[in-house]
């Protein structure tokens, strides 16, 4: 399996309760059964790394079934009742599994889902759709990865990533220039640096500062097309605030770079998906 995931699918599994009960778990039938996943609404899949990697942390073998599963990452598919992908699998271990498993491939995929319909709205305007650091603790990888699937742009993983002055900085240190110089004294050479701007005269200190990353944070449709107005060479405007499925079409302007969207990490539409066993 994908080592890169292993640890934190080794500790979803322990807080199963793996570990707690091992007389139950040793006294599960072994026989092959048929897994059949059933694909309950529209959606875009995403997850099936770490689906098949509980499996075969399970099993301890590689599953070459589940590797056909793979073909389908990031594809569209569509509600049915009929069954979408079939695998053969110990009943053991698919019964142990099977929670963890679908738990992991339908938030993959609601948050992949959920990007793939935004990122398809905004790409006419060269607007490219990201998520926010807004991630769950333990999963933040894994939401990231399914952003990346539904065809969307990861923002900074961490807070060293790239230097971004928010409020709380400009806050503390005084303002725009004393936040910049704080950063700039930090040494990182290639480190680029983005401001969070929440009014005009923020957007015109940062521009005379010679930044070029700029987050219009909570700015309305209007103030928008006047900052696009002001855009010279070589600047990034990016938008952040509230911005989600229902009121994106107002935030297509031209001229906006990116929007990064919390809600698909935090909140995206559930999507539905089930696993079901039968005797061979």
């Amino acid at each position: 399996m994908d080592v890169i995931f292993k640890a934190e699918l080794e500790s979803f599994l322990r807080e199963d309760g793996l570990e707690s009960h091992w007389p139950y778990w040793l006294s599960l039938p072994q026989d092959l059964v048929d897994c059949q996943i059933f694909i309950k609404s529209d959606l875009v899949l995403s997850g099936v790394p770490f689906f098949q990697g509980v499996f075969e942390l399970l099993s301890g073998a590689r599953s070459e079934e589940l590797m056909g599963l793979r073909r389908y990452e990031g594809e569209k598919l569509i509600e049915s009742k009929l069954p979408f992908f079939t695998f053969k699998m110990p009943f053991g271990v698919a019964l142990t599994g099977e929670r963890l498993a679908l738990n992991l491939l339908s938030h993959c995929s609601a948050i992949a889902t959920e990007t793939r319909m935004l990122a398809e709205r905004a790409r006419p305007f060269g607007i490219k759709i990201l998520e926010t650091r807004k991630t769950l603790p333990g999963l933040k990888a894994f939401q990231k990865y399914a952003v990346h699937v539904g065809g969307g742009y990861n923002h900074r993983t961490t807070q060293t990533d790239v230097w971004m002055i928010k409020d709380n900085h400009k806050a503390y240190f005084g303002g725009i220039a004393e936040a910049l110089d704080f950063f700039n004294k930090q040494g990182a050479l290639y480190q680029n640096t983005i401001v969070e701007i929440h009014n005009f005269k923020e957007l015109d200190d940062a521009m005379a500062l010679g930044v070029k990353h700029f987050l219009l944070d909570n700015f309305s449709p209007e103030q928008i097309r006047k900052a696009v107005e002001m855009k010279k060479e070589g600047m990034i405007i990016e938008l952040s605030g509230g911005i989600n499925e229902r009121n994106l079409e107002g935030y297509l302007i031209l001229g906006v770079d990116a929007i990064s969207v919390g809600s698909l990490t935090y909140s995206p539409k559930a999507v539905d998906l089930s696993l079901k066993i039968k005797r061979a």
